[in-house]
């Protein structure tokens, strides 16, 4: 069945790496070596993906296991530079996906994010709004590589598993898509991402990115 979407990750394939400046930013105001910041940041990342805890509770939650002492408006900076962090972009990617509405195909974001990453983003780029549908982790409770939150975006699209693609950084979350019957790839770079199109006989559906 011939491919009639495209649904993208955002983190790491519709942006670029995390901004140093905003990482060094975390460091500083909390007074953590990039170890100790790394082990509590990502220890609840995914309960904030999820909807668990909003970013100010994930600050708080990181603050308190750390043993940190910071007052609200501390939290509230951290917060902010984390937002900043993942406010990032392709632009080789934001341009294929303009092409692949250009050739009729739906575009979709599937992306496990929390509120205020998403309100950053949302704020920085309209390019955002060209997706036909966007689906954010934390607004449903769910989060990759949990099959319910492939199943939504699939519904919102209106499209078969077969008849979409989709791309993402980490491959736990692209072994999913595949055991729901999608296409799936494992996004690192552009220049890969056209040799593994290609390998996989896409070129002959979708244009390739540049």
């Amino acid at each position: 069945m011939a491919l009639r979407a495209v649904v993208f990750d955002y983190g790491m394939v519709l942006t670029g790496p995390p901004d140093p400046a905003a990482y060094a930013a975390l460091q500083r105001i909390a007074g953590l070596s990039a170890e100790r910041l790394d082990r509590f940041y990502w220890a609840d990342r995914h309960a904030y993906d999820e909807g668990k805890l909003t970013g100010i509770e994930f600050w708080r939650k990181i603050a308190r296991d750390a043993g940190l002492s910071l007052g609200d408006d501390t939290i509230a900076e951290l917060n902010r530079w984390d937002a900043r962090m993942w406010t990032t972009q392709n632009p080789a990617m934001v341009a294929w996906q303009a092409r692949l509405k250009e050739r009729g195909f739906k575009t979709a974001i599937l992306s496990n994010m929390g509120d205020a990453v998403h309100e950053s983003i949302e704020r920085a780029y309209d390019w955002i709004a060209r997706f036909d549908v966007r689906v954010w982790s934390y607004e449903l409770r769910v989060a990759k590589p949990d099959p319910a939150i492939y199943e939504y975006v699939l519904a919102k699209l209106g499209m078969r598993p077969e008849e979409t693609l989709f791309l993402d950084d980490k491959p736990v979350n692209i072994e999913t898509a595949h055991a729901l019957g999608m296409k799936g790839l494992v996004f690192s770079n552009v220049k890969r991402l056209r040799a593994d199109l290609i390998a996989s006989g896409f070129d002959a559906e979708l244009p390739l990115p540049e």
